[in-house]
């Protein structure tokens, strides 16, 4: 018989893949609360880098259809993701350091963050033969810092943020930027997943459970994808109230007792 964790982590990850398959960037948001609440890791900074892990595996799977189907522009996304992946490193060497309960509380007010970037109609026009000048390397490079540190903080893919970053960059129409995002959402959460692994704040059989799940989730969320492509935009609304839904429960859990416990007595 299966243990209930490894089926809670099987499970886990499946809803994350779903819903990455599905909706696309947004979807492993929900890693970190699953692993949390569901799955039942007690230690949020081992959540972090199990979750940033599982996000890396499953960004690399990804990355490979879009190399494969010619979107990824390289020099952008490397000259991204190596800034990023800076960022990346010392956004979680502060993100170890800092209050767990604390940096839950904060995940939870990037949710909402996601959510809201989620509502927002993408625009897919731009310049499909985009090339890296002395400028615009300068921008990507600074943008993917900037990106990757907070990335690296909050044990995060970051793909809500690098889609936007890179075609604020370059220019580049969508589908290229989601192409080359990938590159950088699993140069990111490599860089995480090592710095934490290195602190040993990695559950590594979990993340593998989540990553098998993930797999299987994803698969039948892009089936699920091609049979509602009509209705994306509905879609969209739906995830973002899940999000908002999770994000508002993780305020009630952290946030409360945090900021709003009652003062103790003053000793006269």
């Amino acid at each position: 018989m299966i243990d209930a964790p490894i089926i809670l982590a099987l499970l886990a990850g499946a809803a994350v893949g779903f819903s990455l398959g599905l909706i696309g960037g947004g979807g492993s948001i929900l890693a970190v609360p699953l692993l949390f609440y569901i799955v039942g890791i007690q230690d949020p900074h081992v959540v972090i880098g199990t979750s940033a892990l599982a996000v890396a595996i499953n960004a690399l799977a990804n990355f490979i259809g879009h190399w494969r189907a010619g979107t990824v522009k390289w020099p952008c996304a490397v000259v991204f993701g190596a800034a990023g992946a800076l960022g990346a490193a010392l956004g979680s060497s502060l993100g170890i350091v800092f209050d767990g309960q604390k940096l839950l509380f904060l995940f939870a007010l990037l949710m909402y963050a996601v959510g809201i970037a989620m509502l927002r109609p993408r625009a897919f026009a731009g310049d499909p033969n985009v090339h890296v000048t002395p400028h615009r390397a300068a921008r990507l490079a600074g943008i993917g810092f900037g990106t990757g540190t907070l990335s690296g903080f909050f044990g995060i893919g970051g793909g809500f943020l690098i889609v936007p970053g890179i075609m604020l960059g370059t220019g580049m129409p969508i589908l290229n930027a989601i192409g080359s995002s990938l590159f950088a959402v699993a140069a990111f959460a490599l860089t995480t997943a090592v710095n934490y692994a290195l602190s040993g704040l990695v559950d590594w059989l979990t993340a593998l459970e989540f990553i098998v799940g993930g797999t299987v989730g994803g698969f039948l969320g892009m089936k699920a994808a091609v049979a509602l492509a009509s209705h994306r935009r509905a879609l969209n609304f739906v995830f973002a109230g899940i999000i908002f839904t999770v994000a508002s429960y993780m305020l009630v859990r952290t946030g409360m007792p945090l900021f709003f416990a009652e003062a103790a007595p003053i000793q006269s």
